[in-house]
């Protein structure tokens, strides 16, 4: 993440990996307006929270109600591992609102991340359900001439 005024640290960053490569660099930059809509910075966020020893269902709740009040239509936040240390390794998620998996046109942001803390590693997964898409139109394929019956049910039509 790189924020600074009129793009300073970006040029930091742009001088920096010229002297480390030796070649002229060009980095382009995305900006993200809303950054708790983010799946991938709210799943690395939660990471970094439990890499400095936060409770895994604190991390996970106040980045739900951080995503759902911004906005979001849903949030789902799966984690897995040796939870608070435990001997055992297990997988506990939560969900606020809707997250629609199965539906082409939801717009759905999914992410991946890993913790490593002092018990091992905790993995991390994070779905973001902002709205529909646009409908999309398939074309339908022209009607396919009948097919005739053979055989006992030739009959019946």
């Amino acid at each position: 993440m790189v924020i600074g005024r009129k793009g300073e640290d970006i040029d930091v960053l742009k001088r920096d990996l010229q002297n480390l490569m030796g070649v002229p660099v060009h980095v382009n930059i995305e900006e993200i307006r809303k950054p708790e809509l983010d799946a991938q910075i709210i799943a690395d966020g939660i990471a970094q929270q439990l890499e400095k020893r936060v409770q895994f269902r604190r991390a996970m709740k106040r980045a739900m109600q951080n995503a759902m009040r911004v906005g979001a239509k849903g949030i789902k936040i799966m984690t897995s591992g040796r939870l608070n240390g435990a001997d055992i390794a297990r997988s506990e998620w939560y969900r606020e609102g809707r997250v629609p998996l199965h539906t082409l046109r939801a717009n759905v942001s999914y992410a991946t991340s890993e913790a490593n803390t002092t018990y091992g590693v905790i993995g991390l997964k994070v779905w973001v359900y902002t709205g529909e898409g646009k409908d999309v139109v398939l074309n339908k394929p022209e009607q396919e001439h009948k097919r005739r019956k053979v055989g006992r049910n030739a009959a019946t039509n």
